[in-house]
């Protein structure tokens, strides 16, 4: 092979690795679009979820499961009243399923 062939090659072969180090999406893959909504009526919500920051998302991300009437997930803004007092439940909760297992 020739040097011109053989730098292209090279070339190609660092800017493909060099590529597949990136993330496809600089936000990650979060469930949630945008912040998210300051307050659901609390009577409205059958179950809480708290995702933490991974790899495919890197903010905290607070899930509210809504009874039949309304159906469907919203999405909580993690630093409204509501969004703290529900994560600091769900943390407290947790925190006691571990102390007594």
């Amino acid at each position: 092979m020739d040097r011109p062939g053989t730098a292209i090659a090279l070339a190609v072969i660092i800017w493909a690795t060099t590529v597949q180090g990136f993330s496809m999406f600089k936000g990650g893959r979060c469930l949630c679009i945008g912040p998210g909504v300051k307050a659901i009526k609390m009577a409205a919500i059958e179950k809480a979820s708290v995702i933490y920051p991974s790899n495919g998302c890197d903010k905290v991300e607070v899930i509210v499961t809504l009874k039949p009437p309304h159906k469907g997930q919203r999405c909580l803004d993690p630093n409204s009243k509501q969004g703290r007092f529900i994560k600091q439940t769900i943390e407290k909760k947790t925190f006691l399923r571990r102390q007594n297992m």
